[in-house]
């Protein structure tokens, strides 16, 4: 099944910074998109998971052009079928761990699944407050939260970037087997080569053009 389609994507600020940019995304496909710093990963992953409209060309999820959507369609695939997990962790800094799992919990019909908790090695820190966790511990209560809606697409940006070398394969292993697992699919954006050869697509975005290389 077709998860994503993005045909003839162009963007820019104040110079451009892609031209038609053009991928698919299918069940249990994972792709992985590298470049240097600057060159608009982060806008296209942006524009891939409807956060920002492209300037020219088009973007359908399961199907569906989104600028044929309304507002409500478009809020309700957000919040049941896309999860985010962004360098910025987003989490509700005056509530506990706990609080936070539970608010991603309730929006999506999900229960918290405490076997993913343990597996990213926070099932501890339940009853903490965010902002009493190190940088990385957030980093994988933000996995995890997103985990937690049963997202069919997975949309991530850096998120080893915080991590040692050994969290780091053990977050790698839980996203893959949760595509594996759920039929879902993954657009991961990275600086780790290592990371990124894993996927089963690799494009690189390089003087304004989206290149395959594997």
């Amino acid at each position: 099944m077709n998860l994503l389609k993005a045909n003839n994507i162009s963007h820019s600020f104040d110079t451009e910074l892609f031209s038609n940019v053009s991928l698919e995304l299918e069940e249990r496909q994972s792709i992985a998109i590298i470049g240097l710093s600057g060159s608009g990963k982060s806008t296209l992953l942006n524009i891939l998971s409807t956060l920002l409209s492209p300037n020219k060309g088009e973007v359908s999820l399961f199907g569906k052009n989104i600028s044929t959507m309304n507002a409500k369609e478009l809020e309700q695939i957000k919040r049941k079928k896309l999860g985010l997990v962004f360098q910025q962790h987003y989490l509700f800094r005056g509530f506990s761990v706990e609080e936070n799992l539970e608010i991603s919990a309730m929006l999506s019909g999900e229960n918290i699944d405490k076997e993913l908790l343990k597996n990213l090695g926070v099932e501890h820190t339940l009853e903490q407050k965010v902002t009493e966790l190190s940088g990385g511990q957030q980093q994988r209560i933000s996995i995890a939260r997103v985990l937690t809606k049963k997202p069919k697409i997975l949309f991530v940006d850096e998120p080893t970037g915080n991590l040692d070398h050994v969290t780091s394969d053990e977050v790698k292993k839980i996203f893959f087997d949760y595509i594996d697992k759920e039929n879902a699919g993954m657009v991961l954006v990275t600086h780790n080569d290592e990371f990124a050869m894993e996927c089963d697509v690799v494009y690189k975005l390089d003087n304004k053009e989206l290149i395959r290389v594997k």
